[in-house]
């Protein structure tokens, strides 16, 4: 029987595991087999996490994070989580080896997953000229031209950073202005490897094997034009990773896991959640660390009463 167990390995969980090891719960963190870290992971360079004035790149960043988590005593596993029961007084974690952990609290640090456009062959072009990860694909677009679809800060940074590759990077956005920091905005403003096209949405994908051209749609007039390109990195927001929990815990209207105020306490007694998983606002690292120190301390106050 575990004190606590964490599911997800963000800056919110890898933050509870630390505070949670602190108080003596030994936590165990089960992270994911393949996405360790969350999206810090898919992240460039990060300078705006306070003690880091030079900035550093978001894998570096989450490695400081999970070795300060382990040097406490979190115990991190690399599988996948494929159901929870946790309705009752001790809660079920079972994963995809078969194994299965029982729990007297469960911390959520789920995160949230990249958005998809919607596309009829967007699945099928992924890693074939679309992406969602400059910093993971950006190298293979050396003197290519390429496009950026979103209007946030996540927009502005993929676009800044594939410039270092790219000859051309246009940045297309639906509406016509941005809603980025305006920081972010200048950056990209100021690029001249940057061309921003307003008012305009990607209607389809085209190529036989890889991305060759994309179809623009107007969304004024509603017109329609090709134009050629070698790759798309599609930067329009993310979905809280909800599925384990929909049918057990309440959700906002924006399908974020719902919670008390300013704490983590979810709607069933023992379940707590942090970070982007319960955050459609602001969603930055700094706050989702913060967040999950919220859920270490409110899991250990929970233990503590009962």
């Amino acid at each position: 029987m575990r004190e606590v167990i964490i599911i997800g390995s963000g800056p919110a969980g890898f933050t509870a595991g630390i505070y949670t090891a602190r108080a003596g719960l030994n936590p165990l963190l089960i992270a994911s087999s393949v996405e360790i870290g969350g999206e810090l992971m898919k992240t460039t360079e990060v300078e705006n996490f306070p003690g880091f004035p030079e900035g550093l790149q978001g894998p570096e960043l989450m490695a400081h994070f999970q070795a300060q988590a382990e040097r406490f005593g979190t115990e991190v596993m690399y599988e996948d989580v494929v159901e929870v029961d946790l309705k009752g007084d001790i809660k079920i974690v079972k994963t995809g080896n078969g194994q299965a952990f029982e729990a007297k609290t469960v911390i959520l640090a789920t995160g949230a997953a990249y958005r998809e456009l919607g596309l009829p062959r967007e699945k099928e072009l992924s890693g074939h000229g679309v992406s969602w990860c400059a910093t993971c694909d950006g190298f293979f677009f050396r003197e290519k031209t390429i496009a950026v679809v979103g209007g946030g800060d996540s927009a502005m940074e993929e676009a800044n950073f594939l410039t270092r590759f790219a000859s051309k990077v246009y940045l297309i956005h639906r509406r016509d202005t941005f809603k980025a920091s305006k920081i972010m905005q200048d950056r990209a403003m100021a690029n001249p490897k940057i061309e921003v096209i307003w008012n305009t949405e990607i209607a389809e994908l085209k190529g036989a094997t890889n991305l060759e051209a994309v179809t623009l749609r107007n969304t004024v007039d509603g017109s329609t034009k090709d134009m050629d390109l070698d790759g798309l990195f599609i930067a329009v927001g993310n979905d809280p990773r909800v599925w384990l929990v929909e049918n057990q815990l309440e959700l906002t209207a924006e399908k974020f896991i719902k919670v008390e105020g300013r704490s983590s306490k979810t709607t069933l007694p023992g379940v707590f959640a942090c970070g982007d998983v319960i955050d459609p606002t602001y969603r930055q690292a700094i706050t989702a660390a913060g967040s999950g120190c919220v859920a270490a301390l409110d899991a250990e106050h929970y233990l503590t009463s009962h």
